[in-house]
């Protein structure tokens, strides 16, 4: 029998009754999402380690080392499209397995590393094979799992993991460093890489791909460096200074490619990403409320470790346990969203997610110089709990009502703002960098610090409600859409 959505005000639907995935289907999606999470862990597990790696391969700089992460990201944001179009051309279980491996094999090599080049190298491949990864597990995920309630328990697991990826990340690179060396942080990316590849052998389904005509070769080369040089501008402008020549160089020309793209995606008979598709109000607005979510969110985590390690004294490790709540708040939230959705519609989940997120980040600007561990406890809970909910309610809008074609574009567009989000990171590092200037001549180091870090805790949490103004304008655009004949 097949099941009817319910229709609700402002022409959401609301998904039928939940189904069971069924042993395969839990197999599947545990395979799927095994990746998205091990390629999360990847940058929350080396940055605990850059200390360690930057004496035993002997960096020459502080700057330098960034690139071990950097190196990463920014083929991963570059090339995120182009993977989402490449799975339409060559199938979307083809280019998964490929990436998994691709990814595993780096990250021996990473692990194996005898020199910051090799390294930095490796780490560059890891970031293109995750572009694969990230963009065809969504697309998979979106095409084995159909549209209703088995689609969105599926991707409230898949936010849940991912938001807990950067947790464990953090907790386990401090405990493998502290134990071992940090050579195991690459060596437990192989483990779990060769896991997800046999996985992905024996329960991914030949689903999906091969549909588009031909590859455009104008838009990828635009698409890809124009996120290549603003992702690059927004990782090294803190350290080169935002007005060095290389910094806003480098936003001039993520501007112009960009705006190339949009121009050749119009006249492209077979476009890398369409403009339709971008221009749909559920592609959109659901777009933007996710690079808020990501960008707050990530920006006041970084917060929140530099209160714990410079104002509270806490070790690396003390640090990363110190994230429990926004782990254990991350998976509560994944058994929520999807009930949430099932039961209200995916603009209600929305601004349950935001209005959550907001309120636990503005109200860290309470928080003590001397220390307070019930309020940060609940703070960090509530901005990940909120977060989670918006990941999976921005992800559910942004891939519903998309024809099969679309998938593979809407699964990379869907992990583009947990990367462009790095904007927030930047933005919030900048307010924080300031206040903390303007208090230091007055006040002591510790005390100036700390009112640099509640201004910017302050502002991520007014522009997270801030972001409720879209969800008003997402509801009401989707309701033109489904009553437009």
């Amino acid at each position: 029998m097949t099941d009817i959505a319910t229709s609700l005000p402002g022409g959401e639907t609301r998904p039928p009754a939940a189904q069971p995935l069924g042993v395969r289907g839990w197999l599947t999606l545990l395979t799927l999402c095994g990746a998205t999470f091990m390629t999360g862990l990847d940058y929350s597990i080396i940055m605990v380690a850059l200390p360690e790696i930057g004496e035993d391969l002997g960096f020459a700089s502080t700057s330098s080392l960034q690139w071990v992460a950097t190196a990463c990201v920014l083929p991963t944001a570059a090339l995120l499209p182009l993977c989402g179009r490449l799975s339409d051309l060559t199938g979307r279980r083809r280019l998964f397995l490929m990436g998994v491996g691709a990814f595993t094999a780096l990250s021996l090599l990473a692990g194996l590393a005898t020199s910051p080049g090799l390294l930095i190298a490796a780490r560059a491949g890891q970031g293109i094979a995750a572009a694969a990864i990230g963009a065809t597990a969504m697309a998979l995920m979106t095409t084995v799992f159909p549209e209703g309630p088995r689609r969105t328990k599926a991707l409230s697991i898949n936010g849940a993991l991912l938001s807990l990826g950067f947790v464990i990340g953090t907790i386990g690179g401090g405990v493998i460093v502290s134990g071992l060396n940090w050579r195991w942080t690459m060596l437990l990316l192989v483990a779990m890489g060769a896991l997800i590849l046999t996985g992905g052998l024996g329960t991914l389904p030949r689903v999906g791909g091969r549909t588009a005509s031909s590859l455009d070769v104008p838009g990828a080369l635009l698409a890809s460096g124009g996120l290549f040089a603003l992702v690059y501008a927004v990782s090294t402008g803190a350290d080169a200074g935002w007005s060095a020549p290389s910094t806003l160089g480098a936003f001039v020309a993520a501007v112009a490619l960009l705006g190339g793209f949009l121009a050749a995606e119009a006249r492209h008979h077979s476009p890398l990403v369409p403009l339709r598709l971008l221009n749909r109000p559920s592609v959109k607005w659901s777009s933007l409320i996710g690079l808020i979510t990501f960008g707050m969110c990530g920006g006041t985590t970084l917060l929140l470790s530099l209160y714990m390690q410079d104002v509270l004294g806490w070790s690396p490790l003390r640090t990363g346990f110190g994230f429990l709540a926004e782990g254990a708040a991350a998976l509560l939230a994944g058994t929520l969203a999807s009930r949430l959705i099932g039961a209200r519609g995916t603009v209600p989940a929305l601004v349950t997610g935001l209005t959550v997120q907001g309120v636990g980040t503005a109200a860290m600007v309470w928080l003590p110089a001397e220390g307070n561990l019930p309020l940060l406890l609940v703070t960090s809970g509530a901005m990940g709990l909120g977060h989670v909910l918006t990941v999976v309610a921005f992800i559910t809008t942004l891939t519903s009502g998309l024809p099969d074609e679309d998938q593979g574009v809407a699964g990379s567009l869907a992990q583009m703002p947990q990367f462009v989000g790095a904007i927030g990171v930047a933005g919030l590092s900048a307010v924080a960098t300031a206040r903390t200037a303007a208090l230091n001549g007055s006040t002591g180091e510790t005390t100036a610090t700390l009112g640099g870090l509640h201004a910017a805790m302050l502002t991520a949490g007014v522009i997270t409600l801030a972001g409720l103004g879209l969800t008003a304008l997402l509801r009401r655009r989707l309701g033109a859409e489904h009553t437009r004949p």
